[in-house]
């Protein structure tokens, strides 16, 4: 069993929405994450996907990206990115997947999971800084409290996988944390959840989001833990290996 991720899909099997307006790199990505996905992944493994999964505006527009996914190797543990507008609640989404016959999908969000001797917590996240903006529907946006809405829903994560952990008998479980936003980039820095994180002994983070940064270092070291870009097209649209 191993445990691999791979953030922003973006798939648009029933709402078209070519992503390769924003770069050659994106052409032809789903039959790219499709075939490089079964080169990698084993039934029994597990994927995280942490955000932006597809374009679909409401969750039955979602059921072709979905049908996708679940016939990939592996269970996938889906996290919520700004992109996925077809989100609504877990119970909402996990009866819609169940009439579906779509097993192979669970949700991220105020819970964690213990795969492999590790414990996956996360939360979608957000930037601290209005002029890092992500939609103009968001102007009069309150940043600060979305940023802490966020934190909250880490800590309660991170709090659920400590539980699950002390129940297993593995107090000492690594938890790694998948965030779709990155909690750190470039100059911005979310004090919050650096702090959340710190204070449950994280030592590994990974986030999306981030596009068409091809060069920047694929991890950075921060107050003892490595933090990890693992956006499809930077990965080259090969999910990442973060357990074995």
């Amino acid at each position: 069993m191993s445990v691999w991720s791979i953030a922003d899909l973006h798939l648009s099997l029933s709402t078209p929405k070519p992503m390769d307006v924003f770069g050659s790199r994106w052409r032809g990505y789903t039959e790219k994450i499709e075939k490089n996905w079964r080169a990698v992944v084993k039934d029994g493994d597990t994927v995280v996907i942490p955000g932006d999964v597809s374009w679909a505006m409401r969750l039955p527009e979602a059921e072709a990206d979905f049908r996708f996914i679940d016939s990939l190797p592996g269970e996938k543990i889906v996290g919520k990115g700004n992109h996925d507008l077809w989100w609504t609640t877990v119970s909402k989404m996990e009866r819609f997947l169940s009439d579906a016959g779509i097993t192979s999908i669970k949700f991220l969000y105020n819970n964690a999971y213990l795969r492999d001797g590790a414990v996956i917590a996360g939360t979608r996240g957000w930037f601290p800084e209005e002029r890092l903006m992500v939609s103009k529907a968001l102007a009069d946006a309150d940043f600060k409290k979305l940023v802490e809405r966020e934190e909250i829903r880490l800590r309660a994560s991170l709090e659920a996988g400590d539980k699950l952990r002390r129940e297993a008998g593995l107090p000492d479980a690594p938890i790694i944390v998948y965030l779709h936003f990155p909690p750190l980039f470039e100059g911005f820095r979310v004090d919050g959840m650096m702090d959340a994180m710190r204070g449950f002994g994280v030592t590994r983070c990974f986030f999306g989001h981030v596009h068409g940064k091809y060069s920047v270092p694929a991890s950075v070291e921060e107050d003892g833990m490595t933090l990890s870009l693992i956006s499809a097209d930077y990965l080259g649209f090969v999910p990442h290996l973060d357990v074995k």
